[in-house]
């Protein structure tokens, strides 16, 4: 079953009485880190609201993140939070110590703390009983507000929400979770869906759930090639998984997906390369569709005028390199301009968004990738499933 997002299915960090209260949230603080600073502090900014509200209402707060992928139970100074810890300082206006470890967090009486990166803890992965309820210990309320962590059932994410006395949803899950009920149990219609990225493989689940939900699914980047073949036409050097070409043929029927009319080839994925416009069955030997055409553009934009609901989840194209992405900066434009509830989700999907300055145009832009692909899909987010168990228990 879906992880539904109705209010009556889990507490809500909003509708508690806070005032005294010791409060452990657990954020996706996983950001960019480079040369000792963060490099882009757009989730920090999407946890600031939380935080304000806890701590304006009078309570005191230990943060939870993880970031990167360090050897678990061992702390390395390159997957530190401690830049993260400086500049949420600097955006919150107070200073956040960095707690080096959990007898620090349980010791602390900083107003407003952050817990080194919880994959130094030993049995976070695993979500290990002692450490959960260890984590547990540290606050009256656990507030679950990481969206982008919500399919892992870890220590931090789901084993403290068990053994928590007090268990909700933070206003960044929520919204999260909101949104996409609103775009997959009763959207408005027509629903379209945008899914690019390398590889069919990557979204078949996703592809297949659509093809019964959406009225019309739009392909791009690497995934669109299989599909080009699939039909029959000749993709050169592009990357087509030829062993899904079956699979393709019959969801490209189940799904609407729409064939390109012309696309961008090039010889090679260079920022020097020249982008040349072909017809779909112009494509050379030696030539890679590395983008969709501008006629497809205009055609797919206009598609996405009429929408009455759009998820998008990756770029069409190469879109890193110019020459590569005017498809999809119009089809970001034409999602923006759209009188649709929209949503995107995915870490290529919100450089797009911000790289094309659509920001403004978009409803909801959720923090998720796994997790949003996961919820599309209908699948159960482990840290969802716990707090809807905690209202009932």
């Amino acid at each position: 079953m879906r992880a539904r997002s109705s209010r009556v299915t889990f507490r809500r960090m909003d509708e508690l009485d806070l005032a005294g209260k010791r409060l452990l949230i657990r954020e996706d603080l996983n950001v960019p880190i480079a040369d000792g600073a963060v490099a882009n502090d757009a989730r920090i900014a999407a946890a600031l609201p939380t935080l304000k509200a806890a701590l304006g209402q009078g309570a005191r707060v230990v943060l939870l993140s993880h970031l990167g992928r360090p050897r678990e139970g061992e702390f390395d100074p390159a997957f530190s939070l401690s830049p993260v810890a400086e500049r949420l300082s600097e955006m919150l206006g107070e200073a956040v110590p960095l707690l080096r470890d959990l007898q620090a967090a349980e010791t602390t009486d900083a107003r407003i703390a952050l817990l080194e990166n919880v994959r130094f803890l030993e049995g976070e992965k695993a979500n290990d009983e002692s450490l959960s309820r260890r984590l547990a210990g540290l606050a009256d309320i656990f507030v679950m507000d990481a969206f982008a962590t919500a399919h892992r059932a870890q220590a931090s994410t789901h084993g403290v929400a068990r053994f928590a006395c007090l268990a909700c949803a933070g206003p960044l899950l929520a919204n999260e979770l909101d949104a996409l009920g609103r775009a997959l149990d009763n959207p408005r219609r027509p629903l379209l869906a945008i899914v690019g990225g390398s590889k069919v493989s990557t979204k078949l689940s996703v592809l297949d759930k659509l093809a019964s939900l959406a009225d019309g699914v739009i392909v791009g980047g690497g995934i669109a090639n299989t599909f080009i073949a699939a039909a029959g036409y000749t993709t050169g050097r592009s990357l087509v998984e030829a062993n899904l070409l079956d699979v393709a043929a019959g969801l490209a029927d189940r799904a609407r997906i729409p064939l390109p009319v012309d696309v961008m080839v090039g010889k090679r994925i260079d920022e020097n390369e020249t982008a040349i416009v072909r017809a779909l069955d112009q494509v050379a030997a030696d030539e890679m569709i590395l983008d969709i055409g501008p006629e497809t553009a205009r055609r797919w934009k206009a598609l996405l005028a009429d929408a009455g609901t759009i998820l998008w989840n990756g770029p069409v194209g190469v879109f890193e390199y110019d020459q590569f992405g005017e498809g999809t900066r119009v089809l970001a434009e034409g999602v923006a301009e759209s009188g649709a509830f929209s949503v995107a989700g995915g870490g290529d999907t919100l450089a797009a968004i911000d790289k094309y300055g659509v920001r403004d145009g978009i409803s909801y832009i959720s923090t998720g990738g796994g997790a949003f692909l996961e919820f599309v899909e209908g699948k159960t987010l482990p840290a969802v499933a716990v707090l809807q168990d905690r209202l009932r228990n």
